[in-house]
This record gives structure tokens, sequence and C-alpha cells, in this order.
């Protein structure tokens, strides 16, 4: 859910911004091409996603990056990460006879 909802480029833009910290939706859409409503839904999806959260602020929301959210992505990724460690080190460690094509 989290890769489907940073698939949008405005919505990644959005969480982007947020990794300068804690923002508040009028910041968030300051010099962006969509609406400060429009930017609301997008938070909308991220949050759903367990991407941000919010709080509130007096009579406005301040959102940031979820770090439970960015480290399930993490830990999702490092996955790959390790498995792509493990075969270069089975290939590293392999012996050089095993390297050697046969000669016709």
């Amino acid at each position: 859910m989290a890769f489907a909802a940073l698939a949008d480029p405005t919505r990644r833009a959005v969480f982007e911004r947020l990794a300068g910290g804690p923002r508040a939706v009028g910041e968030l859409a300051e010099g962006l091409p969509v609406s400060r409503p429009a930017v609301s839904q997008h938070l909308k999806v991220l949050k759903a996603a367990g991407l941000v959260t919010d709080r509130p602020d007096g009579a406005r929301r301040v959102y940031q990056i979820d770090p439970q959210g960015l480290g399930q992505i993490r830990a999702w990724l490092d996955r790959f990460w390790d498995e792509a460690l493990e075969a270069f080190k089975a290939e590293a460690e392999r012996q050089p006879d095993d390297h050697q094509e046969e000669q016709p």
C-alpha cells in the first residue's frame, strides 16, 4: 500500500517535503501545482498507507513522516538487499574451477 501511495508524483512530492520536518497543509501546498484541498487528499492517502501521522496544532493539523511506516518499507527493501549480498558472497566464494568454462 505504501508503494502505491508513493507512485503518484504529487503525493511523492508532498511526502518528500515532510522529510524536512513537520508541516501544515498550507506549507506543504506552497509551490505545488495543486490546491490545498488536493494536498489534504494526498495526505489522507499517505496517512492510510501508514506513511504519515498528524496532530492538531490550534486550528490546523501538522503532518510528519511516520517512522514506523517508513521502517516497514525499509525492511521490505532490505530483504532484497540481503538476498543480493548473499548471492554476491556465494559467487565470490566459488572455487576458481567453478568459474572456468569447459574447452571444446
